[in-house]
């Protein structure tokens, strides 16, 4: 796999809900058959991820050129031999895999900073209440030094990508907006994300969404 910025135009941040004890089962698969074959068809895998505070949790990410390559890469891929063989196998695993964030950069993308010992990757998912340009620049200019000072490295800044689905077959999550970043962090950060999540509250429809994620063997970011 390669972090290559030229798949980061369009970036999918997937998060499927698995039947209860299967997720090393299609973590299993997806290693084995689903990573080259992917990224064969024009497209680049950057993180494979257990959730560890859901069980039944499994989150992926994978990025392409721009909107039309990726609606050619899906279709060269969910059309060929690799998932005609082992797709029902991995959709058996699967009770929900409808809760996909369709992304575009709005800031520094991947790969992730090395990590401190005992960190973690934490994805963040904000809907801003205001246009999500000036909540990206804001969160650019005045949060992200903040935490850079506590040790905390954003990375991976996104914001909705408002173009039209082109792969309908698979569906993403619409008619809402985000800003989504990513970082390393380790148990000594917590306090200040919360104290910043507190204080971001006024920007943002709902309290952020946090969630720490576990990277798998094969997986790009760690």
């Amino acid at each position: 796999m390669t972090d290559s910025a030229e798949f980061q135009s369009v970036v999918e941040l997937r998060r499927y809900t698995l039947r209860p004890g299967r997720r090393d089962e299609l973590i299993e698969l997806f290693e084995r058959e689903f990573v080259e074959s992917q990224e064969a068809c024009g497209m680049r895998l950057f993180g494979l991820f257990r959730e560890p505070a859901e069980p039944d949790k499994f989150v992926w990410l994978r990025g392409f050129r721009d909107m039309e390559t990726r609606r050619a890469a899906l279709g060269a891929f969910y059309g060929g031999p690799v998932w005609r063989e082992h797709g029902p196998a991995a959709n058996e695993t699967m009770i929900d895999s409808s809760d996909v964030l369709l992304l575009r950069p709005s800031g520094p993308g991947f790969p992730v900073p090395d990590g401190a010992e005992g960190s973690v990757v934490l994805a963040t998912v904000c809907h801003p209440i205001g246009p999500v340009k000036e909540f990206s620049e804001h969160f650019a200019d005045t949060v992200a030094p903040v935490l850079r000072e506590a040790g905390v490295e954003t990375f991976g800044h996104f914001e909705t990508e408002p173009a039209e689905n082109t792969f309908p077959r698979l569906p993403v999550r619409e008619n809402e907006t985000v800003f989504v970043w990513f970082a390393k962090v380790t148990e000594e950060h917590r306090g200040l994300l919360a104290k910043t999540g507190a204080e971001l509250e006024c920007k943002l429809e709902h309290p952020w969404s946090q969630r720490e994620l576990a990277p798998t063997a094969r997986s790009v970011l760690r």
